[in-house]
């Protein structure tokens, strides 16, 4: 057992600050000593640790003091073979996964509901993915798990797949039946890939859903700064030992950049020590702050902030009780316009708001003064700003129509036409409503009036739209046949 109470990388910069060393590399403010204005805005004790590697301090692309320690202590943390360090947010976690498993051609089996990042992959790699309708719960809105029976079907119609990737929880906090699904794709040679970008917490706390590591599967991306605490970025990789250590790191460093933020690798030193010592105790405060929230909320006519009582034992296989989900249909209000007012009217920045709910992230800097504000804000939404709900576009889950590999479609010979003009034709590029982004369209997808109509009003009641080669999303990049 290693001792959790060490932070490697931190320790080493505050070593090399007070050794006084005169710096001739970069980067190139020298520790705020040329910048003043740099200075002023973040401060001497954060400059002074943003630094270039060097023998003192290790390598990132190929650790083997400190870096290394640290990754060790990670991985001990979490219950995983080995841990990396990645410094380019879950996205390049998730794109590791991928590229480990995944070569042109090749199979992988995936929810719809993915993150952008498991697609952007596909594109990169020419993987081609097999598609599994996750459940969906047309009245809240919200796309689930994928069911045993889903992915059993999966694996016998694609025996050649590489991979099952699966989410570990959705955004809104449901998980599918995740070590059956590893039980499955071993069985059937396969590799499970799990992105936990919002399970961080599902390792340190209690009666929370199984981890990735502990349900077996071999790899996982984990966003430490979205519940760990660590800072905007910052994430880690693990993996199981069915995977090579060597081999993976081999691949993180295709992408990877030769230039790691110490001020990123230091945050995720301090927040896994942090999680290590005190993680159980942390996520029991918010479990109990999420669950009286949750009571609360409920208490508000035309709001409606679901739990574990949506667990059904297949597509909701569990629920991760920390996210604060909130169905806001009933109060006449999208989603996004509670988002909207949240913000406007009461100064209060969530998540997300999508068409029919929003996300409150509860996390290990919230306190109970915090959750009376959110409490009292929406309440004076119900009161202020009720509608009738009638008119408010219910959310279907679109199976998405593939034509041709994301790769091929993206590098394709495409054009742009109206979006209003684009039912009948093949999407070349992304369209996608941030946050979560989960693509409403891929490239190599077929636009149906169905798919048009849903990004025409999610467009109209003021979700971001994003993917489009259009700015303002008033064109899309369509393949010419």
């Amino acid at each position: 057992m290693k001792n959790q109470d060490k932070t490697p990388i931190y320790n080493a910069l505050i070593k090399y600050r007070e050794n006084r060393i005169v710096s001739f590399d970069v980067p190139g403010h020298k520790q705020g000593k040329g910048h003043k204005a740099l200075l002023e805005a973040f401060g001497a004790q954060c400059l002074s640790m943003d630094l270039n590697s060097s023998k003192p301090l290790d390598h990132l692309t190929q650790p083997t003091s400190v870096i290394y320690e640290a990754e060790q202590l990670m991985a001990e943390a979490f219950g995983a073979h080995h841990a990396f360090f990645m410094i380019g947010g879950t996205t390049s976690a998730v794109q590791t996964m991928i590229f480990t498993c995944c070569k042109q051609g090749d199979k992988i089996i995936l929810p719809r509901n993915v993150h952008k990042s498991a697609i952007n992959a596909l594109v990169l790699c020419g993987a081609v993915p097999i598609y599994v309708n996750p459940g969906v719960n047309s009245e809240l809105g919200i796309s689930l798990g994928m069911s045993v029976e889903s992915i059993k079907e999966a694996i016998a119609q694609n025996p050649e797949a590489k991979a099952i990737f699966v989410n570990n929880p959705t955004y809104y906090g449901v998980c599918s039946n995740l070590k059956e699904i590893v039980r499955l794709a071993h069985e059937a040679g396969m590799k499970v890939l799990a992105d936990e970008a919002h399970g961080t917490h599902f390792y340190f706390g209690s009666n929370l859903p199984i981890s990735a590591m502990k349900a077996g599967a071999d790899m996982a991306a984990v966003s430490m700064h979205k519940t760990g605490g660590s800072l905007t970025q910052s994430s880690s990789l693990l993996i199981g030992e069915s995977m090579d250590e060597n081999e993976v790191r081999q691949i993180i460093n295709l992408t990877q950049t030769t230039s790691g933020s110490y001020l990123l690798m230091a945050s995720v030193d301090i927040a896994r020590k942090n999680l290590a010592l005190h993680g159980r105790e942390l996520f029991s405060k918010i479990m109990d702050m999420s669950e009286y929230a949750r009571k609360e909320v409920n208490k508000i006519p035309g709001l409606y902030a679901f739990g574990r009582e949506i667990i059904d034992g297949d597509c909701i296989y569990d629920f991760d009780t920390t996210k604060l989900s909130i169905h806001t249909r009933d109060v006449g209000l999208a989603g996004i316009e509670v988002y909207d007012i949240l913000r406007d009217e009461f100064g209060i920045q969530i998540e997300m708001g999508d068409i029919g709910n929003i996300l409150a992230i509860i996390s290990v800097g919230d306190r109970q003064l915090e959750i009376e504000r959110l409490l009292g804000a929406l309440a004076e939404t119900s009161r202020r700003f009720k509608k009738d709900p009638m008119g408010l576009l219910v959310y279907e889950y679109i199976n998405p129509i593939v034509i041709m590999e994301p790769q091929k479609a993206f590098y394709g010979q495409k054009k742009a036409v109206p979006v209003k003009e684009s039912a009948g034709c093949i999407s070349g590029e992304f369209v996608m409503a941030y946050p979560p982004g989960i693509p409403i369209l891929a490239p190599g997808e077929l636009i149906t009036e169905e798919i048009m109509t849903h990004i025409i009003y999610s467009k109209e009641k003021g979700c971001v739209m994003m993917g489009t080669k259009d700015m303002d999303m008033k064109f899309i990049e369509v393949m010419e046949v």
